[in-house]
């Protein structure tokens, strides 16, 4: 079994409600306006449907939803991923408050309605009332016999995604090709005159550097000799050396006697030593020192090179470097905008992935497509269109496109001897809703789904076939939980449970309650259904035969 118990408050005209549900086919039925299909609405909205302020009960301030279900086993590395902790019942619960805030939980765990979805998916299907009229739209068409196929068009969406922005780059590159050019052009020019400079990075602080020191070189060479002269001047015995070493001498003559004239005296020799240092370097600066007017020349040249193309592009001189970079960076990639043979290699090659894809998902749509004709031909001989044929074309020549390149119609005739023809256009409301109910009865057999929800499909069906839809429901309910809202006796009086849907008035307003119909109190729904709301003792005994003597499915 797969939902368990459901538990609305304040939910549309639901004051409050708690209901355990049973294994095998259950029928929901209940007077016109009653809310039959609320069970169904609550259940969508519990699995990612999208959630308004319509659906809380007037007067209230938040409906509440909470559905209990077997946990899916398949899903166990789904929950681990979403970090929703696994128990022994699956909790999905849903708040609706009159702001529009939607908040929900799985297990306790605050979850999206994205989440909720995916969730969904493996719990529920739902076939409602109006479903026939996906059988004349054909990507539904199409959606249908992948889902019977069992295969997947996500990775040959993928495929089509890739050739178009292959494809698309290939155009863009074909219909720019004199745009491109222009701009290539623009670009070989600019690199060229940066060419000229081949600018290095901080390259523009060292030329600095270096023109200031050359163009002050005569200074510094004064400097140096008029320095090393106040410090070395030895023929008048005034050099800074000489009186330095003549006052250290003083003061060690007499520092046994005052230790003060000591420590001066040993400020004065680190002073000395420095000194002399110093020498030894103005002597080097002036031995390797030269004036250099040719190279002094030339970093003129250069600063003014970068100073005038600087100007020209309105940089300033140290952005040189990385400006050259860039435009080297756009015309490589302008190149490879421009490479016709290369984006038209590849293009060709996404376009053969793409069209080897769609070739493999055409075969097994095509193989898929009689097996599925042939299971809801079976289906229509039980629902008043014996000799009837349903036929699933397939034309691969359709526009190729994410979900490949097969047009998928279904056709069908629903009499003997007639021609298959689009379903659209040969079957009546009420055929379009009993094929309907084929297909979803042919294809839910195969879905992973543990609980099958019809919502009045078998609207516009009466007699004889309603009989047929209810044993194929009693079918179903064999092997999987199966939920039914319905408004024939016929379909009500084969469920193996039955719930009731009433609708009461009172001085606080209107609500709605679901209560489980048992014995007398199922005869009674059974006969109301047959002849209303005067029940006779004839519409009674009729539907006691109903529910004691079922017949099988043929």
């Amino acid at each position: 079994m797969a939902l368990k118990r459901i538990a609305l408050r304040d939910f549309v005209i639901v004051q409050s409600l708690d209901l355990d549900l049973q294994t095998g086919f259950t029928a929901l039925t209940g007077e016109t306006g009653a809310g039959k299909s609320i069970l169904i609405d609550a259940l969508q909205l519990l699995l990612g449907a999208r959630a308004d302020t319509g659906v809380i009960r007037e007067g209230t301030e938040r409906a509440e939803l909470c559905a209990e279900f077997d946990p899916p086993k398949q899903l166990a590395a789904w929950f681990e991923d979403a970090g929703i902790e696994q128990e022994d019942v699956l909790l999905i619960r849903r708040t609706i408050d009159s702001q529009g805030k939607s908040r929900a939980w799985i297990n306790g765990t605050p979850v999206t309605a994205a989440q909720l979805r995916v969730l969904g998916e493996h719990l529920l299907d739902i076939h409602g009332q109006h479903a026939w009229q996906s059988l004349t739209r054909h990507d539904s068409v199409r959606a249908l016999l992948d889902a019977y196929a069992g295969v997947q068009t996500q990775t040959l969406g993928a495929l089509w995604s890739d050739w178009r922005e292959k494809l698309k780059a290939l155009e863009t590159a074909r219909a720019a090709q004199d745009t491109l050019q222009q701009e290539r052009e623009r670009l070989q020019w600019q690199i060229a005159e940066l060419q000229k400079l081949s600018p290095r990075a901080d390259e523009w602080d060292d030329l600095n550097a270096q023109h200031a020191k050359l163009s002050n070189a005569q200074s510094l060479l004064d400097n140096a000799h008029e320095a090393l002269r106040a410090l070395e001047d030895e023929d008048q015995d005034t050099g800074a050396l000489a009186r330095l070493s003549q006052a250290q001498h003083l003061l060690q003559s007499y520092e046994h006697v005052d230790d003060a004239f000591r420590s001066m005296g040993e400020v004065l020799s680190a002073s000395l030593a420095q000194a002399e240092d110093v020498v030894r370097s103005l002597q080097g600066f002036l031995r390797h020192t030269e004036l250099e007017p040719q190279r002094l020349a030339e970093l003129d040249a250069r600063l003014s090179q970068w100073i005038s193309l600087a100007r020209r592009y309105k940089r300033q001189p140290e952005d040189l470097p990385a400006l050259w970079d860039g435009w080297k960076t756009e015309l490589k990639a302008l190149d490879t905008a421009a490479d016709m043979d290369t984006l038209a290699a590849t293009e060709s090659t996404s376009r053969a992935a793409y069209e080897k894809a769609a070739r493999a998902l055409s075969q097994k749509r095509s193989k898929a497509a009689p097996q599925l004709a042939a299971a809801v031909t079976q289906a229509m001989q039980t629902l008043g269109m014996a000799g009837g044929q349903f036929v699933v074309e397939i034309d691969a020549g359709a526009e190729p496109g994410p979900a490949g390149v097969d047009h998928v119609s279904f056709l069908v005739s629903s009499h003997p001897g007639m021609t298959p023809k689009p379903i659209g256009k040969v079957a009546s409301g009420g055929e379009l809703s009993r094929i309907s109910l084929a297909i979803s009865v042919t294809t839910s057999e195969l879905g992973e789904a543990p609980t099958l929800i019809f919502d009045e499909v078998d609207s516009g069906v009466g007699g004889a076939v309603a009989e047929t839809v209810g044993r194929l429901m009693q079918q179903l309910g064999r092997a999987r939980q199966v939920l039914t809202v319905t408004h024939l006796p016929q379909v009500a009086a084969c469920a193996d449970h039955h719930l009731v849907v009433a609708k009461h008035k009172s001085a606080r307003g209107t609500s709605s309650s679901v209560k489980p119909a048992e014995d007398d109190a199922r005869v009674q729904e059974i006969a109301r259904m047959l002849g209303g709301e005067k029940l006779s003792a004839t519409t009674l005994a009729h539907a006691r035969e109903m529910l004691e003597q079922p017949q099988p499915v043929q």
